[in-house]
């Protein structure tokens, strides 16, 4: 069922209509409407609706058409769906929303969905993977050497996170670096092959090929580029689970993506650069942005002039930024954190208690104080989404902002032969280094001719100019160090298995665990629906501090969300018994 013009906007909820706009989410619209929450956990029976906004948290889920677990957040309205928060009988079909593309006649055909039983099996130069800033500079640049591109994304639009948009606009208000996407985008659009609304969900290296298993149908190709970007990193506190309380990346995806501000009277905080354009965002939206509280301290920029000098138009959009807020009349608060949120009496997000921090990251006494919300957004940085280079093989290495990147070279080039990765998941640093990253990854992963000498070497100046700028950035905004603190024994610290901060400790002191893979065995956090991608860098932090240690690689991997290794057709699971399971 499509949403052509003139059809009626509307799906059902449990049995009541709720309206939507062209271009919406299933959640957005729900949101719209009033509805902050349409599941319950499974331990506490606690209600949970949008958080993570990009489908990385699973917190949304509920059953469309028939097809359980399906993530609202990442699911486009449809006019006359049937949306429920009870789950339906396991064998029910799967939903048949994929896009299938049929190209040149004579395509291979396999099958390798449940519930589909044929879809195309296509072969290209190149498979570039995500379709934000540096998927679209690396599948433009491989295009235009030549090379045969598809670019698979699971969004309906190109832009990625940083320049999503509603279906039809124009970009002409409210987004950086437009320009760039459209001049990306219409290359894209003439050159590559586009498929939106592909998940790849597993990915594996043949003789010649890797093989990508997608939700549209399997794609192979001897060069990856894998441009995965990342998500909000969020550290738990009292509280983080209420309905209401989002990431920064989640009221952006709802504002940008389908016109729904997060809530009428907002506090913004966290750690890092991001937190600006989405407190602008809200308050040019109408919202009262209550205030942007950052945790951590700009003087780091002032120690490294040199480096700032190369990134003048970075320091242009920050004061572009605070202007806007000025105007707004939002207040900004540097070393200050949100530490706890409060729920009102219908169960969402009512009250933030904030307070300063001091040098060492710890709240400062008496600084303490509750301002009346509706709807917090906070986040400290991004995690990158290292899933599939964990897959085929890749080896990541801890990054400046304390998170796991993919280890790379000059070119992109991994250290699996043939995979090449660009933008947040070689290193947090924004979408103009991502767009020169995918510029050389794409240009050293297609026929190596898009480039010429001279535009690569410039490239790799510009790319180091702006990874030194990154490194500044973190150091200027760090999660804070005494975070910790904030918990309360019964502070959940794994939201998909409601693990308490009390059990993380517990298995440490009481149980044995010396290291996070250990704490997962026995308390299980990292072991539900996100597997880890959510609470996975807090844990392994807990889990050093608790045995009084520094984490490590070691422990970050152990939370990491490890899809499988090894190839495994779903005929041979199908014909296993239940002993050789």
């Amino acid at each position: 069922m499509t949403d052509s013009p003139g059809s009626p906007r509307s799906f059902t909820f449990d049995g009541t209509v709720v309206p939507f706009q062209a271009g919406q989410t299933a959640a957005a619209a729900l949101w719209a409407s009033g509805r902050r929450s349409w599941r319950t956990t499974r331990v506490q029976a606690a209600p949970r609706g949008v958080f993570c906004g990009i489908g990385a948290c699973y917190d949304c889920l509920a059953t469309v058409d028939g097809s359980p677990g399906e993530r609202l957040c990442i699911t486009p309205a449809r006019p006359g769906a049937v949306i429920t928060s009870s789950a339906v009988p396991a064998a029910a079909p799967l939903s048949g929303r994929a896009r299938r593309r049929e190209l040149a006649s004579g395509a291979d055909v396999t099958a390798c969905t449940p519930g589909v039983s044929k879809v195309p099996f296509l072969t290209y130069d190149l498979v570039v993977i995500g379709g934000g800033p540096a998927g679209l500079a690396a599948a433009a640049t491989a295009a235009l050497g030549g090379t045969t591109v598809a670019l698979l994304d699971t969004a309906p639009r190109l832009g990625g996170q940083f320049w999503r948009h509603r279906e039809g606009e124009t970009g002409a208000h409210g987004y950086r670096q437009w320009p760039v996407f459209a001049g990306l985008s219409s290359i894209v659009e003439e050159r590559v092959d586009h498929v939106p609304g592909a998940t790849v969900w597993f990915a594996a290296r043949s003789d010649r090929y890797f093989e990508l298993q997608t939700s549209v149908g399997v794609y192979r190709a001897p060069r990856i580029v894998l441009a995965t970007g990342a998500h909000d990193r969020i550290l738990p506190f009292p509280g983080w689970h209420l309905p209401g309380v989002v990431t920064p990346g989640a009221a952006q995806a709802l504002l940008k993506g389908s016109g729904v501000p997060v809530g009428r009277r907002v506090v913004v905080a966290g750690a890092g650069p991001f937190l600006l354009p989405v407190a602008v965002g809200l308050a040019e939206a109408g919202v009262r942005v209550v205030g942007v509280f950052e945790a951590g301290d700009p003087s780091p920029y002032l120690s490294r002039p040199s480096v700032l000098a190369g990134a003048l138009g970075k320091l242009g959009e920050a004061a572009g930024y605070a202007a806007r807020l000025a105007r707004y009349r939002v207040p900004y608060r540097v070393r200050h954190a949100a530490i706890a949120a409060r729920a009102g009496a219908d169960g969402s997000v009512s009250h933030v208690d904030v307070a300063r921090l001091d040098p060492a990251g710890d709240v400062v006494p008496g600084t303490r104080r509750r301002l009346a919300c509706d709807a917090l957004a906070v986040g400290y940085g991004f995690t990158a989404n290292i899933e599939l280079a964990l897959m085929v093989g890749c080896r990541t290495v801890v990054a400046t902002d304390g998170g796991l990147k993919v280890l790379v070279d000059d070119d992109g080039q991994t250290t699996v032969p043939g995979v090449y990765a660009a933008g947040e998941i070689t290193g947090v640093g924004g979408s103009a280094l991502a767009v020169v990253e995918g510029e050389l990854a794409g240009h050293a992963a297609g026929s190596g001719t898009a480039l010429s000498a001279r535009e690569r070497t410039n490239a790799v100046r510009r790319r180091d100019r702006l990874r030194a700028f990154a490194e500044v950035m973190h150091a200027a905004h760090p999660a804070p160090a005494g975070w910790p603190a904030w918990l309360e024994p019964d502070t959940l610290v794994c939201r998909c298995e409601e693990v308490p901060h009390a059990s993380l400790v517990d298995a440490v002191a009481e149980l044995g665990a010396t290291d996070a893979r250990s704490v997962k065995l026995l308390a299980r956090p990292g072991m539900g629906w996100c597997q880890g991608r959510t609470c996975g860098a807090a844990v392994a932090a807990l889990t050093a501090r608790a045995g009084g240690r520094v984490v490590t690689r070691d422990d970050l991997l152990a939370l990491a969300h490890r899809p499988l290794a090894t190839p495994v057709r779903l005929a041979d699971l199908a014909g296993l018994d239940d002993d050789e399971g």
